[in-house]
């Protein structure tokens, strides 16, 4: 049974990019280690844990709450200016 554990930043991802990411590791999972296997999917767990920002040093750099949602701005304003991008 694997589990599969990710962590991030508090406020990076949304419910729905949490949602997508869960389901592709489940896939990835299902194919690498089940074989390909459909039933190896109910063996899958898989958590994301978030923390807070202040628990994070990346490099010499400390993120701040502020940082993470000028991040998550910035990112959804680059996918609605990507060409093709739904609006």
């Amino acid at each position: 049974m694997p589990f599969l554990e990710l962590h991030t930043v508090k406020g990076l991802l949304s419910p729905e990019q949490k949602r997508y990411l869960m389901e592709k590791f489940s896939d990835l999972l299902v194919e690498v280690e089940g074989g390909g296997d459909s039933d190896f999917r109910k063996t899958v767990w898989i958590k994301i844990d978030e923390c807070e920002a202040s628990g994070w040093r990346i490099g010499e750099w400390w993120p701040t709450e502020e940082a993470v949602a000028r991040h998550v701005e910035a990112r959804e304003a680059m996918r609605k200016a990507a060409p093709g991008a739904q609006q």
